[in-house]
């Protein structure tokens, strides 16, 4: 059952599994207990993805066992499904609300997808489950994801265009994605396409120097909204970072199926473009909303890190996959140490993180 994949060759042994059954089959299957660290939807998430890379079956319990609504919700059953279908696997439990998962991968299939969420969870979060496979896949592949694009629970389109997609090209792959249309809390609604050019192997990547900033751009968006909410939030983003006017910009847009906003600051250096994001919502003021985004920069360019929280959890997976690298992050969040054990479960691989004066360096051992 288990597949030659990217830590084949690593000379270290793999962890040991558990012997379960599952139906008719007798395999060796990783135990994940989702109540441990963290205990959200990125340790399921992270779980799909190197199951389906790696071949290894695993069963995960208590899902989401941390959050309000402990369980699967539509998107993380969307995640599950999308997963099952390019890997051809068997699964028990993908049923909304199940809070136990069993999921045992076959062959990887690159091609044409559509997956839609149905509410306004996280389109790019299944889309972030599903990427690790088809980028060392044996063809191409296109997909259309169709739910939230912009949630307050999770990286924005933005984010991946912007971010994201352009450290990952370094390591091999080739990622276009495009924004058709936005999707908020709570219609969601939102498309993007991806086209996919895949490696035959992650190359690992070293970011340990962000360099200076070279561009600074702040941008509001508001949908099926008035456009004195982004022009508020601009002005006060101006007043806090001191830029120039000339630095911000105001997206209005009616291409959502409902109302929505969301501030972003980019950050070029010389490593990547870091993306600082916050949005808005009832009860909350405009220059609340920009202040939040404006917090989050400052804190980013008073630190000496390349990779900021949100980029940390992705670059973990990746760098893991490419069996090599190291980068410095502004912090080492409970999240980020909960997917390092998931990390850990499925492959030899092992993180060595040192704390340094304005940063946190993480390497792979």
């Amino acid at each position: 059952m288990k597949r030659e994949g990217p830590f084949a060759t690593q000379g270290k042994q793999a962890p040991p599994l558990q012997k379960v059954f599952l139906g008719e089959w007798d395999l060796k299957m990783i135990r994940i207990d989702g109540a441990t660290g963290e205990g959200g939807g990125q340790m399921l998430r992270t779980a799909l993805s190197l199951a389906l890379v790696t071949g290894q079956a695993f069963c995960i319990e208590n899902i989401r066992a941390k959050r309000q609504k402990a369980g699967l919700l539509r998107q993380h059953l969307t995640a599950v499904l999308a997963a099952a279908e390019i890997g051809g696997a068997k699964v028990e439990g993908a049923a909304l609300g199940s809070k136990t998962l069993t999921f045992a991968p076959g062959k990887i299939r690159a091609g044409e997808y559509r997956f839609a969420v149905g509410t306004a969870g996280s389109g790019t979060l299944v889309f972030q489950t599903v990427l690790p496979a088809l980028m060392t896949a044996n063809a191409p592949s296109k997909l259309v994801i169709e739910g939230g694009t912009h949630n307050m629970q999770a990286p924005p389109f933005d984010f991946l265009a912007k971010t994201f997609l352009p450290v990952l090209e370094k390591m091999g792959p080739k990622v276009v994605v495009k924004l058709e249309r936005y999707g908020f809390y709570p219609a969601g609604g939102g498309r993007f396409t991806a086209e996919i050019e895949p490696c035959q192997k992650l190359a690992p990547i070293e970011l340990a120097e962000r360099g200076e900033i070279t561009q600074r751009r702040g941008v509001a968006v508001v949908a099926n909204l008035a456009r004195k909410i982004a022009e508020r939030e601009i002005e006060t983003m101006q007043h806090l970072l001191g830029w120039e006017r000339g630095c911000f910009e105001i997206v209005s847009t009616s291409e959502s199926p409902g109302p929505g906003n969301v501030v972003m600051i980019e950050l070029k250096n010389g490593a990547l473009t870091e993306v600082c994001t916050a949005f808005g919502r009832i009860g909350t003021s405009a220059e609340a909303v920009a202040s939040e985004a404006a917090g989050e920069a400052r804190a980013y360019l008073a630190s000496e890190a390349v990779a900021g929280e949100h980029l940390t959890d992705q670059l973990l997976l990746s760098m893991a996959l490419a069996g090599g690298g190291s980068f410095t992050a502004t912090k080492m969040t409970m999240h980020a140490q909960t997917n390092m054990e998931v990390i850990g479960k499925f492959s030899p691989i092992r993180f060595a993180v040192e704390k340094e004066e304005r940063s946190v360096r993480v390497r792979i051992n």
